[in-house]
């Protein structure tokens, strides 16, 4: 005989939340575990993996995060325009990549990684930037060498011999009705979940 899965409607799901916030302070379930307040949240849901069991709807996620925390929440996936280039495998890995830190380890040798984080204040200290371009409805990924910082004066040099020191051509780009219409489908059916933490006698406990 194996457990059936629970399943919720969007009202008992919200009306269970609630009730969870009203418990006060709860062990986390995995201790050591960075992920600790998502799981310990399915654990108390009954839920497995992230996979929110709703009758009639489509992609249901649960977000959870740490009060205060400076790190980002992903709200969504979409590749980049034009998609007939397939720039993340065709481009940004093999012309602007850098080797892998798991290179010839965990994954074969030549492993290349773009991974990095980017936004529209400043540029990385790669040199790239997320660029808004509001007359063609737009926002773009930028490339600027010189801005380029003095530890990464190998990998430019690379990026020197393997595409040039130019602006990506074309460059990289997401449409706004497109990131409108991915947000418009996905975000609706989200749960966000922020916990405060607590540290008692070594164990890590949230509310």
């Amino acid at each position: 005989m194996t457990d059936r899965p629970i399943i919720y409607t969007k009202q008992a799901l919200i009306d269970k939340l609630k009730r969870i916030a009203e418990l006060g302070w709860i062990i986390n379930a995995r201790q050591g575990n960075a992920g600790g307040i998502g799981n310990t949240l399915e654990d108390l849901l009954g839920i497995k993996e992230n996979n929110l069991p709703i009758p009639n709807a489509a992609e249901w996620e649960l977000k959870a995060q740490r009060i205060n925390s400076s790190s980002l929440t992903t709200l969504f996936h979409i590749e980049p325009s034009p998609r007939a280039i397939r720039f993340v495998p065709q481009v940004l890995l093999p012309k602007y990549g850098w080797a892998h830190q798991e290179d010839g380890k965990k994954y074969p040798k030549g492993e290349m990684s773009f991974r990095q984080t980017i936004h529209g204040q400043s540029r990385s200290d790669r040199g790239f930037m997320v660029v808004i371009d509001r007359k063609e409805k737009k926002i773009l990924i930028s490339f600027d060498s010189e801005s380029v910082d003095i530890r990464h004066k190998k990998w430019l040099e690379s990026v020197k011999k393997r595409i040039g020191l130019d602006e990506i051509n074309p460059q990289p780009y997401w449409g706004f009705d497109d990131l409108g219409h991915k947000a418009g489908t996905k975000l609706p059916n989200t749960f966000y979940v922020q916990a405060d933490i607590k540290t008692v006698r070594g164990k890590e406990y949230y509310k």
